[in-house]
């Protein structure tokens, strides 16, 4: 039995909706569903009542959600004690990041902190979105640091959870370029001759936000999907291949359009993202580490400094991630 289980389980018995919790949890419904279908396997009888709607539990369910509760602060608590009892480490602050991100943004932004904030000493965590959002709920890590569109938004609690804009990011389309410099490949396409698509594996957080970006388009796009993955970094490299049009964050190809290896697929299809720092918002001054506390403290001033530009300066243009972040 794995205590997600538990948790998905309270969320359920809190919603009352299976779909909800999904949502909540950052699972598709169906993966939730078979997560509580193995937590009732392993409890032995039936916890949801399945004949009624809203969602209703059996009275072991209710039994079940009574001591999970318990189980799960227990857990909590235990884990605090433990991690308070380690003095090596607590100068290391640990950051869960999704993969994009950990390859793009972390490694300029940790560099631009050395300059103005100075040095840190860091654990990164590289993870999907969604395990990534987990650690910071179950607070296996400090801070979390991940994209935002509010078409997308997390749902962390704001009286639990609090956040700090970094900068945005640019998601748009690239192609290799050809010998003379030009796009191998050009958008939109034509129906009878679809360009070929390098896209995200299903569920990926990306991979939503491009789904969205071509359901906005005023124009008809044709794309036939050649290869997917769940990473910008496997679709990049297959894109420097020549192997078809990738839609990846500005960040992530910086290199490659100043060395013209990549170039944009045209179409004016882009969206942007906001990229977030979060954390749980600590119990007292004393519950957060010092090193991960000062930091949080001077993200905060900046990007309180950062509001106060933005009302005085109109009419800016976008702000590249790794430049709003230094």
């Amino acid at each position: 039995m794995e205590t997600k289980w538990l948790e998905d389980f309270v969320s359920l018995a809190e919603t009352r909706s299976f779909s909800r919790s999904a949502q909540l949890r950052h699972v598709t419904q169906p993966a939730f569903s078979r997560r509580i279908q193995a937590l009732e396997a392993w409890a032995g009888t039936d916890l949801v009542d399945r004949s009624s709607y809203p969602t209703r539990l059996t009275p072991a369910g209710e039994t079940l959600y009574s001591q999970s509760l318990e189980m799960l602060q227990g857990l909590q608590s235990t884990r605090a004690m433990l991690r308070g009892h380690t003095s090596a480490g607590q100068d290391v602050i640990e950051f869960a990041v999704p993969h994009t991100l950990a390859f793009t943004f972390f490694p300029a932004w940790v560099s631009s902190l050395r300059e103005k904030f100075g040095p840190i000493k860091s654990r990164l965590i590289a993870l999907n979105v969604h395990d990534a959002v987990l650690r910071l709920v179950e607070g296996s890590c400090d801070l979390l640091i991940a994209y935002h569109h509010d078409s997308q938004p997390f749902q962390l609690d704001p009286d639990r959870y609090e956040m700090v804009s970094l900068g945005q990011e640019l998601l748009a389309p690239f192609v290799r370029a050809n010998s003379a410099g030009e796009p191998e490949y050009m958008l939109p396409g034509r129906a009878g001759q679809p360009l070929p698509y390098l896209g995200y594996a299903p569920g990926a957080y990306l991979g939503r936000m491009v789904d969205m970006i071509l359901k906005q388009s005023s124009t008809a796009i044709h794309l036939d999907r050649v290869y997917e993955t769940d990473m910008a970094e496997g679709l990049k490299a297959m894109a420097l291949e020549g192997h078809g049009i990738a839609f990846l964050p500005l960040s992530a190809v910086k290199k490659e359009l100043r060395a013209k290896k990549l170039v944009s697929a045209g179409g004016n299809l882009e969206m942007t993202m906001d990229v977030r720092v979060y954390r749980e918002r600590p119990t007292s001054k004393e519950s957060a580490k010092g090193h991960a506390q000062a930091l949080w403290t001077y993200l905060q001033s900046q990007a309180g400094g950062k509001d106060k530009a933005d009302k005085t300066e109109k009419g800016g243009g976008r702000t590249g991630l790794l430049g709003s972040a230094r």
